[in-house]
């Protein structure tokens, strides 16, 4: 997914126009500033991107997770859903608030199966989040549902999934709160750097407060400040903000060279029979980041990962095996491995996961290639990508 792919003119004039400054702190420093204040610009461009009323931006997307969370309130001993399929940061930002990560299931959209997540859902159970793992959404539709009949939050986790849609709406703007990642291998980069969007102004300004250490940003006296609650340091640097002016502006010149070269792979491997893709949910619209595919078998899907490798096809990704992204080999939740004590709540709430059953997720992961679509490519050197793949596919099948 990375926009550093294409660096250019845009991004060295954005990050030179900071450094002419000599300002790299998003707040204060006001009469030397020339008038530069790239994280603010970035989140009125995002907002309108987003076509959301508030952004805000921080220093990574773990941090905007967190920042979200805190600021809808969640804290120790209320329990979040996320999916088994995510990237660690969805577990961590619930726990370092003291909250409660509830594992769930996955369908064929690889994202939460509503199905999973109503019967998780407890007294305690304050967040549903799904998180649009490469590129495409969950049935948004059906988990809307289920949290307003339950009175809960609807968290996005678009953090690999910007500039994809779901019935018209970016993905990220259709619950309460949706966060965004802008790491170094997202479509679009700020090297580091994260944001979250709402329509909901209190959540806006908890988080705006909270990723400053509570300052309640009112007059022009940083160190006349008040401070409404306790906060956090989780700012983004003007530089990495500048960054992020530029690639937004790119976002849709992105897309658009990610779908044609998803296009093409998706083509030529609709050919292969044996292999079915990801469900999109009806009104979806992918961020054409990933394609991901099944296989009949696991053992299939190993042998394809494996033979894609051997044929110099890199990118392509066996989830079931992965220490980052799949539920097996998060030892350090499983075993509760942390170097300080884990809050009471935590410890008396968080379930026994060297118990847990996720048949249902293994038996989509475990036949599940994702490969990863470059922005680099030539046109001809997707066709070629292709066709080896097409033939190491047909060769297994």
């Amino acid at each position: 997914m990375p926009g550093f792919e294409l660096f250019g003119e845009k991004e060295k004039n954005e990050v030179q126009n900071v450094l002419d400054t000599g300002v790299l702190m998003r707040y204060g420093f006001d009469g030397m500033r020339q008038d530069q204040w790239k994280a603010k610009e970035l989140e009125s461009a995002l907002a309108e991107r987003m076509k959301s009323k508030y952004a805000h931006v921080v220093s990574s997307g773990t941090a905007a997770l967190t920042v979200a969370l805190a600021s809808a309130g969640v804290g120790a001993g209320d329990e979040v859903i996320i999916p088994t399929f995510t990237f660690v940061a969805s577990f961590e930002a619930v726990l370092v608030l003291g909250a409660i990560p509830i594992l769930v299931d996955i369908d064929d959209t690889l994202t939460l199966a509503p199905e999973s997540v109503e019967k998780a859902i407890t007294k305690k159970t304050k967040v549903v989040m799904p998180v649009h793992m490469c590129g495409s959404m969950a049935d948004l539709d059906a988990l809307k549902s289920i949290c307003d009949k339950h009175g809960l939050l609807l968290l996005e986790d678009a953090c690999q999934a910007i500039g994809g849609s779901y019935k018209g709406k970016p993905l990220g703007s259709y619950g309460d709160l949706g966060c965004f990642s802008f790491d170094y291998v997202k479509t679009i980069t700020c090297g580091e750097g994260g944001a979250l969007i709402t329509n909901n102004a209190s959540y806006y300004k908890n988080a705006d407060h909270y990723s400053d250490h509570g300052h309640d940003h009112i007059g022009n006296d940083r160190g006349a400040e008040s401070h409404p609650f306790l906060g956090y340091n989780y700012r983004i640097s003007e530089l990495n903000a500048a960054m992020g002016v530029a690639q937004l502006s790119r976002l849709d010149e992105f897309i658009d060279i990610q779908q044609r070269n998803y296009s093409i792979l998706r083509n030529t491997l609709d050919q292969v029979k044996g292999i079915s893709f990801r469900t999109v949910p009806e009104g979806g619209i992918e961020n054409y980041s990933f394609l991901s595919f099944f296989l009949p078998d696991g053992e299939k899907a190993k042998a394809a990962q494996k033979g894609f490798s051997e044929a110099g096809i890199d990118g392509c990704f066996y989830w079931y095996d992965n220490n980052w992204h799949y539920y097996r080999k998060w030892e350090h939740l499983i075993h509760r491995k942390s170097l300080g004590n884990m809050t009471q709540e935590v410890k008396d709430q968080l379930p026994d996961y060297t118990q847990s059953n996720f048949s249902k997720s293994d038996q989509w992961i475990r036949r599940n290639i994702s490969c990863l679509i470059k922005l680099s490519w030539s046109e001809d050197e997707v066709r070629e990508r292709a066709s080896k793949m097409a033939a190491v596919l047909r060769n297994l099948l």
